[in-house]
């Protein structure tokens, strides 16, 4: 099994505040969800998580914000925590605390709105901060393409490092052919995973992104 455990963080600039917040309230609500019995976890999710066929008639808006810090199970919150400590952290460094607040947000909502788009009929609720984080690593490839990306192989044991453009890239590949591949699909049928909402978190980052490498220096020393 090969992983990602880290990456050249970059020497001075902000604190990552709300990068490493955001990683404590994911985990915080969790925790919360988990302490309800079974009736109750699904009546929460029901209630908070991003219902598609409610929000093309506009009801339960206030989800597309509160969805972004739910998760189905402990390994789809380690997975997306990992991500979120790994890549968001060099981000808020650059531009700044409050700015990172509102991307992360317009990432992440964005994420849910191209999910509803492409499966608007589905009643199945939709959680998880993946579509910020897929917006964050969209940032990322652009912002630090230099940057290394840590790898750890588990079956051998074995650290390396690939260029984040590499990784990113890759991961963006596969999102997209996972994406194409259940186009069509009603979500109860899809395999439970949003694909497109990381295909739009992304694209959002890589845009922002953009702006961010034009706005900011994005040539950091980094922190090896």
């Amino acid at each position: 099994m090969l992983f990602p455990i880290g990456d050249d963080n970059i020497k001075g600039g902000h604190p990552p505040v709300f990068s490493y917040g955001f990683l404590l309230l994911n985990i915080a609500v969790f925790i919360f969800q988990s302490s309800m019995v079974a009736p109750l976890q699904a009546a929460f999710v029901e209630t908070w998580g991003v219902i598609p066929n409610e929000v093309v008639r506009g009801l339960d808006l206030q989800t597309l914000f509160t969805s972004l810090f739910m998760h189905g199970n402990w390994l789809h919150l380690l997975g997306n925590m990992l991500y979120l400590w790994i890549f968001a952290d060099n981000i808020e460094a650059v531009i700044g605390n409050f700015r990172f607040l509102l991307f992360y947000l317009l990432g992440g909502i964005t994420a849910s709105l191209m999910q509803v788009a492409i499966d608007p009929s589905s009643g199945v609720p939709v959680v998880g901060a993946s579509g910020a984080i897929a917006a964050v690593m969209g940032a990322y490839i652009i912002m630090f393409p230099g940057s290394r990306v840590k790898m750890f192989f588990l079956i051998f044991f074995i650290v390396f490092y690939v260029p984040s453009w590499v990784f990113l890239g890759i991961w963006f590949v596969q999102q997209a052919i996972s994406g194409m591949g259940v186009l069509g699909t009603p979500a109860e049928t899809g395999g439970g995973i949003a694909w497109w909402a990381h295909i739009g978190g992304f694209v959002f980052g890589v845009l922002a992104g953009l702006s961010f490498r034009k706005k900011f220096n994005t040539r950091w020393i980094y922190r090896h």
